[in-house]
Formats: C-alpha cells, structure tokens, sequence
C-alpha cells in the first residue's frame, strides 16, 4: 500500500527522527480536520489526555499511542521511529581510559564502573535504564540467536543479575539486527524486551516491566507472528495484573488467547501456546477474585495440554507441559484463598518433572505460599529452602517470597531451618 505523501513531509519525518509520536498524532489529526473531541471519542479518552498525549516526549500509556495513530493514519514503520530508543552516540570503538581519575569523571565509564563493582540488581538496572533511554552502541558480540539462548538460560537458572547485565549489549544487537525490516528479525527484537519484562517481574520493578513489556508488545505487532505477539502479549498482561490492573490484563489476555484459538493450533508450538496462555488467563481471573472463569480456564489448559509432551522441549518460546499445567493449578487455588486445594493441586507434583531451575524453584516457591497461607511454618520453611536450593534468585529476588522470610524469622525463629533460610537470603542481598 503506498504511504500518503503526509508521511513523508519534512515535518513528520522531523517529528519521528525527534521521537515524537505525539506530534505525529497531531500531524494526522489535524490532516483530517478532527477536534481533540473528535479524536477523543473514537480511542475512548477525554480531549485533555489526547492534548497531553500530542504534546508529551514520554510516553506513559504506549496502548493509547498506538490506538490514536492507528485512528489518525500513521504508518507502522513511521510510528515505530519515533517510538524506538534514539541511537548512541557513541562509536563501536573501545576508548582506553588513562586512569582511574579519567574514568570518574565520564559519566557513562561511571554508570559502568558502579554497575561492575556495586551489590545486588539495583546497581544493574542502572545499565538497563541507560539502554531503554538511548540503545547503546551495538557490542556485535556474536550471533543474536546463541546470545539470546544463553539469556535465556540465565533466566532459567535464576542468573538474574548476569542477564540484567547482559541485557544492554542484546537490546543494542537486536535493534541493529531490526533495522533489517524483516520480520524474524523484529520478532527476535520482541523477544529480547519480553525476556527483560520477564527478569523485570521478578524483581518486582514493574514499571520498567510496563515499558520492556509494551516495546515487545509492538514489535510483535510489526513483526506479523502470532506466537512473537502471543507472548508479548502475556508479559504485558502479567505487569498489568502487578498494577493492580485485572481488567485490563484480562481483557488482553482473553483477546490473544482468542486469536490464537482461532489460527487453529496446528503445530505443537501453537498448541503449547494456547495452553500457556490459557494458564495465565486462569491465574488473571483468580487473582481478579473470579472464582468460577479461574477453574474454568485452568480445566481448558488441562486438557489443552494432553496432546503436549510431559517435558517441553528445549529453546520452545512457550514450555508448558501438563505438569506445568498442573503447578498453574496450585497458584490459581492459591489466589483464590483456598489453600487446602492449592496443596491438594501440588500434591503429586516433584521437581524432576521440570527442566528448568526457574520451574523447579517456582514449585517449591508456590507450595510455600500455600503452606503459609495454611499456617503451616514448618513446611512452608521447607518448600523454600528446596526452591533456593534450585534457584537461589526465586527466593532471593521475589519481593513477595522475600517478605514471606521474614516473617518466618520473625514468627518462628526456633522452627527447624527458619534461620539457615534467612541468613542466605539476607546475606545474599
């Protein structure tokens, strides 16, 4: 389809070059002579959020841009300029710094200097947030494909701190790689912001979340592929569930799960996918409090999962298996406030049956929650010093299992293991 000259004026390409996709709302709308009112109605805001939208540099609600240019015209490739972190200026070439004194005093040497010697993931997002503003100059460190494998093996294994300081260099690759156009290319880039959603979550900064979430949402979208958008889509359906935002998430998630239904699930990896989002959409709807669409969702994942292996296979974008499923089980119960059933769900459950440290640790992780909310210390001390010994990161680095810790060290500090638990978490951090 040919782009309207409209797009190509000066001033567009001015306003994307600038990362403005305000102005390119602005631009369309005012090409089509609508009111802020007009505009307003037909995305579903009031007039004063389109005025702040046109007129805003940061972006807090990337849905609403998308669904305004959308509304006004603008052409993907166009809105997707303005949207991408601009490009450092930086050259690819490794500058050798004099002394100690030089490397103070430049401000991006600092950031790294403090990223390599400083404790913990705070100190790290600090790379990653220079990553989203500006994209680093490309590392070029090898094949896009091996690194992203080996990132995500990190987050398998629980390296959170290894992949938040992995991430720059990849996030920089993939956008060179993008540039390209082509579609494998785009999807790889949405797959590398959801793997930052992801590592995002765990440690609970979800606002970052939202934008790493909201960039592999869009890329998906360009890229055409429905398992690339299936994915993108459940990231962001998870921080939005984190925001306290269920409606939101479901109606997401109910969406993508509907479009991948109706591709016809043909493949095991589009098969794997429904299950899993059909897992998520479940968990959604308990955490929201909807006690009968939960069980429902989670008893269509079940059988979803008949046709899967009992193991995923490796590097599979969705690893759902039905004792993946069935973990699933444990956490909607859970969320519905009826522990009994949790553990019942989990019961029959062992660590063998997961590949992944992640998945492993996520058992042990889940049961906890469920022995505690049983008010069961003894147990609930147990199932988290099995997960920490699986993937130290899961208990170490959720805040929510974190604080659960805590409060056995400080309820019961004489049950069996309770100090052994807290000691590594604390001294970890």
């Amino acid at each position: 389809m040919p782009v309207d000259p409209l797009w190509n004026s000066t001033t567009a390409l001015q306003s994307a070059a600038q990362r403005r996709p305000g102005a390119l709302i602005r631009i369309g709308r005012r090409h089509r002579c609508w009111t802020l009112a007009v505009l307003a109605d037909r995305i579903g805001c009031s007039p004063a959020t389109v005025s702040r939208l046109e007129r805003r540099t940061q972006i807090t609600d990337l849905a609403l841009v998308h669904r305004a240019a959308q509304e006004v015209g603008v052409p993907r490739h166009i809105l997707m300029a303005s949207l991408a972190p601009p490009p450092s200026t930086a050259t690819a070439a490794t500058r050798v710094t004099a002394s100690q004194r030089d490397a103070e005093e430049d401000p991006m040497r600092r950031r790294t200097l403090l990223t390599a010697t400083a404790a913990g993931p705070a100190a790290l997002l600090m790379g990653l947030d220079d990553a989203l503003a500006a994209a680093p100059a490309p590392p070029g460190a090898g094949p896009l494909d091996g690194r992203l494998a080996g990132a995500r093996a990190l987050y398998d294994h629980g390296g959170h701190a290894r992949l938040l300081a992995a991430l720059p260099g990849l996030i920089a690759d993939a956008h060179h790689a993008a540039a390209s156009r082509r579609s494998l290319d785009q999807a790889r880039l949405s797959a590398v912001y959801g793997l930052a959603s992801a590592v995002l979550i765990k440690l609970g900064s979800y606002d970052r979340a939202r934008l790493t979430a909201d960039r592999a949402r869009t890329w998906a979208e360009i890229s055409g592929s429905p398992l690339a958008a299936a994915a993108a889509a459940r990231e962001l359906a998870i921080v939005l569930r984190h925001q306290d935002q269920h409606d939101a998430a479901q109606r997401l998630m109910s969406s993508a799960t509907d479009d991948l239904e109706a591709s016809g699930l043909r493949t095991d990896a589009t098969a794997a996918a429904y299950a899993q989002m059909l897992c998520t959409l479940a968990y959604t709807a308990a955490r929201a409090g909807q006690r009968t669409e939960a069980l429902a969702m989670i008893e269509e994942a079940r059988r979803a999962a008949r046709r899967l292996p009992q193991v995923a296979p490796p590097g599979q974008l969705f690893a759902i298996s039905p004792a993946a499923v069935d973990l699933y089980a444990v956490g909607v119960h859970w969320a519905l406030g009826d522990a009994g059933a949790a553990l019942d769900a989990g019961k029959n459950l062992r660590p063998e049956q997961f590949p992944t440290a992640e998945r492993k640790a996520r058992l042990g992780t889940d049961m906890a929650r469920a022995w505690w909310a049983w008010q069961r210390p003894e147990q609930t001390t147990r199932a988290l010093l099995d997960a920490y010994r699986a993937s130290p990161g899961e208990v170490r680095d959720r805040p929510a299992i974190r604080h659960i810790v805590h409060q056995l060290a400080e309820r019961h500090p004489r049950t069996s293991g309770v100090r052994e638990l807290h000691a590594a978490v604390t001294r970890a951090v």
